[in-house]
């Protein structure tokens, strides 16, 4: 569901694509994106959905769920990585298992959160990632 940009690059925000397949959840970190002052410049339920929205709408960040209607989030991290990869990734996921950590960074993510209990910790790294 790649919906474009929402806010024209030239008001300087940092742009983040969201990757989450959770409609509530997906509202929830909308919210948490622009409290950051960032704005979401489209989302994505699936992962072939989410590596062409992503490399479309060029976000200096996203947000992203491992676990996606189809597919998942390593294989989003692998794509992007390979075309785009000044890209910061920041995943959120359900299954924070030490093994999903282990790979998410060695692709090249700078953060893994818990969906069940770091939503502070996620925002602090957005809102550091858009100073």
């Amino acid at each position: 569901l790649y919906t474009g940009a929402a806010i024209p690059a030239t008001l300087g925000l940092m742009k983040v694509f969201l990757v989450e397949d959770a409609p509530l959840l997906r509202e929830r970190l909308v919210a948490l994106i622009a409290s950051v002052g960032a704005s979401t410049v489209g989302h994505a339920e699936g992962a072939r959905e989410a590596i062409d929205g992503i490399l479309a709408s060029g976000p200096d960040a996203v947000v992203l769920d491992l676990h996606l209607k189809e597919g998942n989030g390593f294989e989003v991290l692998r794509a992007v990585r390979k075309t785009a990869p000044a890209v910061a990734f920041f995943v959120l996921t359900n299954h924070p298992h030490e093994g999903y950590r282990a790979s998410a960074e060695r692709l090249g993510a700078r953060g893994f959160y818990d969906k069940s209990s770091e939503f502070d910790k996620l925002r602090d790294a957005l809102a550091a990632a858009a100073a």
